[in-house]
């Protein structure tokens, strides 16, 4: 395995500890009873039916909880992140839309590309790190992610511990910063986030007062502690983002729930250089340093 590879490989294997035994039986928290849960499903995904023609694809049954989200305009679709491609996403977004439909990730984590290779329009940053993720992640750095401690039965017919992989997906087009993209009714701001990943992506929807976060802010464990993660660059993009509060109402996280406050972009703002001075109480979890604050917590790589 080239040198490269082997070290994006043990930095997913190295993450792994950092996720929480999957609980089976928790209940869904008070947020989701806000949303119509579609009869719609592939057998893995959940559906909500957001305000604004706007689905959220949710993968309750691994310990990540992970969203994708699914923006519908009058000629195309937007799909936000494939998920971890245990299920098929692309099944799911047939049943909802017929219309054609682009890729977007918010970043390119195995956790969000995993349902890439579904599809044939694919919009990336330009970047070594997005090029990379795009020869998929083998076996040997993602298994864990359905083993029986992160994810609960049944998986998909045919998904094991022992080929469960992220299959390589082709980019066919380059995202840039401020780019619009027309759906057609609706127009989708691009805002390049670097610093969990240098490939970090939100969207603005500025008519329905909306912004899709990805990992770069979602409510629970803020994870920048690995390799790729750039935390000068990380603070520079969460300021940037809190200007922008006032102009929406709500975010769309990757994360635990389908909604978060805008308000929490300045609350990391300001808690992020109060974690990285070393000064405020933390814990010390499977190598990292977990700084809690409220409505959310800061892991950070633990020194050695």
């Amino acid at each position: 395995m080239p040198a490269k590879k082997f070290l994006i490989a043990l930095a997913l294997l190295i993450a792994v500890p950092a996720i929480a035994q999957m609980r089976c039986d928790a209940p869904r928290p008070p947020a989701f009873a806000k949303y119509e849960k579609l009869d719609v499903t592939d057998g893995w995904f959940e559906v909500y039916k957001l305000p604004g023609r706007v689905f959220a694809l949710f993968e309750p049954r691994q310990a990540e909880r992970v969203f994708s989200y699914l923006i519908v305009g009058e000629n195309r679709a937007l799909l936000f992140d494939s998920g971890f491609g245990i299920g098929r996403i692309d099944q799911v977004v047939k049943k909802l839309t017929a219309l054609p439909v682009v890729v977007i990730n918010s970043h390119t984590h195995y956790d969000h590309m995993g349902g890439n290779y579904a599809f044939s329009e694919i919009l990336g940053v330009d970047s070594d790190y997005t090029r990379n993720s795009a020869q998929g992640k083998p076996n040997s750095a993602v298994a864990e992610m359905v083993s029986a401690r992160l994810t609960c039965p049944p998986l998909p017919e045919g998904v094991t511990t022992e080929n469960y992989a992220i299959r390589p997906f082709k980019v066919t087009g380059t995202l840039t910063d401020g780019q619009k993209i027309d759906l057609g009714g609706r127009e989708i701001e691009v805002l390049l986030t670097p610093g969990h990943t240098p490939d970090a992506v939100c969207l603005l929807d500025r008519a329905q007062r909306q912004m899709f976060t990805g990992d770069t802010l979602y409510p629970g464990n803020l994870w920048l502690f690995v390799p790729e993660t750039d935390l000068d660059a990380y603070q520079r993009s969460v300021e940037r983002l809190a200007k922008l509060a006032s102009a929406v109402d709500v975010l769309r996280p990757a994360h635990n729930l389908p909604e978060a406050d805008p308000g929490l972009f300045a609350k990391v703002a300001e808690a992020l250089p109060q974690a990285r001075s070393g000064k405020v109480p933390f814990t010390v979890r499977n190598d990292r340093r977990v700084y809690q604050f409220t409505g959310f917590s800061i892991l950070l790589a633990n020194p050695k």
